[in-house]
């Protein structure tokens, strides 16, 4: 791999840097007074709590409002924070369309567009919760589609021996916006929210705004990594295989010899060039490629693998801890300044760092192995968080382990289940077909998403910390799944991805089942080519 090649995919996967900003400003953002009061999740009468999140009436404790509830809080926590996601599962299903007409790297561009323009109404929105839902729906459908097209560009411009480590880091880049969004917005957080204006005054209207700046500020600022991703992009190159399948070869090699820091009549550069003229003349002679053709007996398993992958992720219940840690640690029992400051920046670092043990992993164990161990890793911590919560009243060292369990839960998340999808729906599908089957994996993740983040805050409401026997339920369906479903395909190129799902190369000998699947794709090409041959022949 050269410096290029780097400069390529870390570009690109900054579309996960967007990502994480949006997950990490809402955990901050819901819990923010002005916000809450904004749109009336919560009315405050001018009493006040002290540093132990107590109420008090003396007036030098006080150090937080003592804001109340409103009964339709739950409810609209769910449609603002899931408004997001219904979004990015449309912008997945755009992603399909525009990715095969305007190439990878002009619709990731303008996805970056579409982002900031969602970051902007967010940040300006008016005092009713569908203004700010729109929003984030408009930049969940940015979210969608690059969730799509980053993972298949990255994959489609880097060797096949580190693709995997390349394509992870979206994954990473992920954790890194969540943990800048979670340093950013906590010390707006604590600016505004301790000791602020107006403690121990009465209010005659309860609902009355207070200053909007911290949230505000904290959508908004959105807008800088929106334009810096729609920047970048206008220096990277089309994805070479892409520009093949559109008949500008030239173009290709001139990419591919870049890429390659070699000439474009360099013996790598040609040999490259080479397999993917193959694969698109194959891809031709097959016809144009539909969603049904991705449950066709060749392409079908891989299908429901990556998308059961991906719904899985999101069943593991890594966003519920994400969108609502701060109310999560409430509940177990710590300070505002706790839950909300430094607990959410020590999670959100766990979850960056944690990645790159994965990073090195996926080339190393494989795809599959880290599916099952991190399955049964996140299914115990999920348990042990459980118990540990239902002790807290009895000292401060049960809520501290409790808070550990939940770390660890990230931990076996990150360098797991977190990068492995988004690596496995960008290699495993055929070029015909792989935007689309890359598009049916991230539906998958953003429609499990959606629900997670609509139910979530009820969920917790209703079940408190029972929740996580929920999620470990999960991810043991999760572990069956991984050790008798999942094919691996570490160091496989993309371009005998076809076989090994097959079960042509997976143990060394052709299964019955292998060779009818082999035989019928083999069949149906030449079938195509004959067809071809007659036309041109007639004309």
């Amino acid at each position: 791999m050269n410096s290029f090649q780097f400069l390529v995919a870390l570009t690109a996967s900054f579309g996960g840097l967007l990502f994480g900003y949006e997950v990490g400003v809402m955990n901050v953002v819901l819990v923010m007074d002005a916000f809450r009061i904004f749109f009336k999740f919560h009315n405050w009468n001018g009493d006040g709590l002290d540093e132990k999140g107590q109420p008090t009436k003396d007036k030098a404790n006080m150090m937080y409002r003592d804001l109340k509830e409103a009964d339709n809080k739950a409810t609209l926590e769910g449609l603002i924070t899931s408004s997001f996601v219904l979004g990015a599962l449309c912008g997945a299903l755009m992603a399909t369309y525009l990715g095969e007409k305007y190439g990878r790297q002009r619709t990731i561009m303008i996805g970056a567009c579409i982002f900031t323009c969602g970051a902007i109404i967010q940040g300006i929105s008016a005092r009713h919760w569908a203004m700010i839902a729109v929003g984030r729906l408009i930049t969940g459908l940015s979210i969608g589609c690059n969730g799509v097209l980053c993972p298949t560009y990255i994959s489609e411009v880097a060797p096949a021996k580190i693709r995997g480590t390349l394509s992870s880091c979206y994954q990473l880049m992920t954790t890194f916006g969540i943990i800048v969004a979670a340093v950013i917005n906590s010390i707006v957080w604590y600016y505004t929210n301790v000791k602020p204006d107006g403690l121990g005054q009465t209010r005659n209207d309860i609902w009355k705004e207070v200053s909007n700046f911290e949230w505000r500020f904290a959508l908004l600022f959105q807008v800088v990594p929106g334009l810096g991703l729609a920047l970048l992009m206008c220096f990277l190159p089309k994805s070479p295989r892409w520009l093949c399948s559109k008949d500008r070869d030239e173009e290709a090699v001139e990419v591919l010899a870049k890429l390659n820091a070699a000439s474009t009549s360099d013996e790598l550069v040609q040999s490259e060039l080479k397999a993917i003229q193959e694969d698109v003349a194959a891809t031709r002679a097959a016809g144009s490629s539909s969603f049904g053709e991705l449950f066709s007996p060749v392409i079908r398993r891989r299908t429901f693998i990556t998308f059961l992958m991906q719904l899985f992720q999101q069943w593991t219940g890594i966003n519920v801890i994400m969108y609502y840690q701060s109310q999560i640690y409430g509940e177990i029992g710590f300070t505002k300044f706790m839950s909300t400051v430094v607990l959410p920046i020590i999670n959100n670092f766990v979850n960056f760092v944690s990645t790159f043990p994965g990073m090195w992993g996926i080339e190393r164990l494989g795809r599959k192995t880290l599916l099952v161990i991190g399955s049964l890793m996140m299914m115990v911590f999920h348990i042990s968080t459980w118990a540990f919560s239902t002790q807290t009243k009895n000292g401060k060292t049960w809520q501290y382990l409790a808070v550990a369990s939940i770390f660890l839960m990230v931990f076996s998340f990150a360098w797991t289940w977190g990068p492995v999808p988004w690596v496995y729906q960008a290699e495993v599908f055929p070029l015909r077909v792989r935007v689309k089957g890359s598009a049916v994996g991230t539906v998958s993740n953003f429609l499990n998403n959606w629900i997670i983040a609509f139910v979530g805050p009820a969920l917790m409401k209703a079940w408190s910390t029972k929740t996580f026997l929920l999620f470990a339920a999960a991810c043991l369906l999760a572990w069956v799944y991984s050790q008798f479903y999942v094919i691996e395909c570490k160091g496989v190129s993309i371009d005998e991805m076809d076989a090994k799902m097959a079960g042509i190369i997976t143990y060394g000998y052709l299964s019955s089942e292998a060779l009818r699947q082999a035989a019928l794709m083999s069949s149906y090409i030449k079938v195509q080519l004959n067809l071809d041959a007659i036309d041109s022949n007639n004309f």
